[in-house]
C-alpha cells in the first residue's frame, strides 16, 4: 500500500491571529474541522508578539484572522514574501480552506 500525499501531510497551514479576537476562535475551529478530515502542518503565529522584521502586524494588523497555505516542504513564511502566499481572510469555511488546499498541492 502506498501513502497518498494527504497522509503524509502535503499543506502546511499557517494562522495569523492576535489575542482576544473572536473571528480567530471561529478560525481555529474551521481548521480543526478541516484536519479532522485532511491533517496538515499547523503552525500559529500571534502577529503582536511575532519578532519577524519586518512585523506581521504591519502586514495584518487589521486583517486577522488570515491564513497562508503552502507546501509543506515550503520555506517558513516570511513579511517579505506574504504578498505571492495562498491565503484566505477574515471569515473562511473548511470547503474553501479544502479548494485551496488543492490548488497548493496541484502547484
Amino acid at each position: 500500500m502506498r501513502a497518498t500525499c494527504r497522509l503524509l501531510q502535503a499543506c502546511r497551514i499557517t494562522l495569523f491571529t492576535r489575542e482576544n479576537c473572536g473571528l480567530c476562535t471561529e478560525a481555529r475551529s474551521v481548521l480543526s474541522n478541516v484536519w479532522d478530515t485532511r491533517p496538515f502542518q499547523f503552525k500559529e503565529i500571534d502577529i503582536i508578539k511575532s519578532d519577524a522584521k519586518p512585523r506581521w502586524r504591519d502586514l495584518y494588523e487589521f486583517d486577522v484572522p488570515v491564513i497562508h497555505i503552502s507546501k509543506s516542504t515550503a520555506p517558513e513564511e516570511h513579511p517579505q514574501s506574504a504578498s505571492k502566499a495562498v491565503k484566505l481572510m477574515h471569515r473562511f469555511t473548511p470547503d474553501q480552506v479544502n479548494a485551496k488546499m488543492d490548488l497548493v498541492e496541484k502547484a
